[in-house]
Parts: structure tokens; C-alpha cells; sequence
């Protein structure tokens, strides 16, 4: 699969609220997850990168999402997010916007990396 077939793909999973199983279908071994915030900044290797984010599914509940996109050039796609969520810690809701610049190699996500909106 080439960097728009395998972008439409993950953008199509997360559309239909399938995060965890796009990053599960296009996740290299090596994966690297870096966020602008949170308790963990880099997340290194598939093992941390599914810890991360079972992390964040058990302390989040999440309303409704959306992911635009893809956006492509060349081995990398980026991806739009709009998440309404709350931090079931603080009973926090908020409307969350950020952007996700995927790389590719092999036919894998090697490299993922979070821009948040401050708006």
C-alpha cells in the first residue's frame, strides 16, 4: 500500500471510532508517540505506545470524536481530530482539537506526533 491508501485507511477506521485498531493495523514494532502534552511526552516501542494509550482511554470518556484528513506528502499524512471528552478524574469536559502527523516506513507508522489547538 502506498501513503494515501494506507492515510485513507487509518482515517476511515478512526471515522467509524476504531483509534485503538488503526493504530494496531499500522503501528511499526519500533513506533515512537510524541506527545505536546501529558505524563508521558515519547512513548518508544509498540508496547509503550498501547500502554500510552490504554492510559488514555481508561482516564478519559469520550462524547463524540471526528478525524478529518488525510492530508499527504509524500511518507507522511496528517490527520484532524475534534474530540469532546471529559478527564474522569476532575469531571473536566472539554472540546479537544489537534493535529496528527503520521510517518511511514515500510508500510507502518514508525513516528506519530500530536499538535494541540490552543483555542
Amino acid at each position: 500500500m502506498d501513503t494515501q491508501a494506507i492515510a485513507k485507511e487509518f482515517v476511515t477506521l478512526c471515522q467509524a471510532g476504531q483509534f485503538a485498531e488503526a493504530g494496531e493495523r499500522f503501528w511499526a514494532d519500533d513506533v515512537v508517540s510524541i506527545e505536546a502534552m501529558g505524563p508521558v511526552p515519547v512513548s518508544t516501542g509498540i508496547a509503550a505506545v498501547r500502554a500510552k494509550s490504554e492510559w488514555w482511554y481508561a482516564n478519559h470518556e469520550i462524547h463524540s470524536a471526528t478525524a478529518a484528513g488525510p492530508y499527504v506528502n509524500g511518507d507522511q499524512f496528517a490527520v484532524r481530530f475534534n474530540i469532546d471528552v471529559t478527564m474522569r478524574a476532575s469531571g473536566q469536559r472539554m472540546a479537544m482539537e489537534e493535529v496528527g502527523l503520521y510517518t511511514l516506513r515500510d508500510g507502518k507508522i514508525v513516528e506519530e506526533r500530536f499538535f494541540f489547538g490552543l483555542g
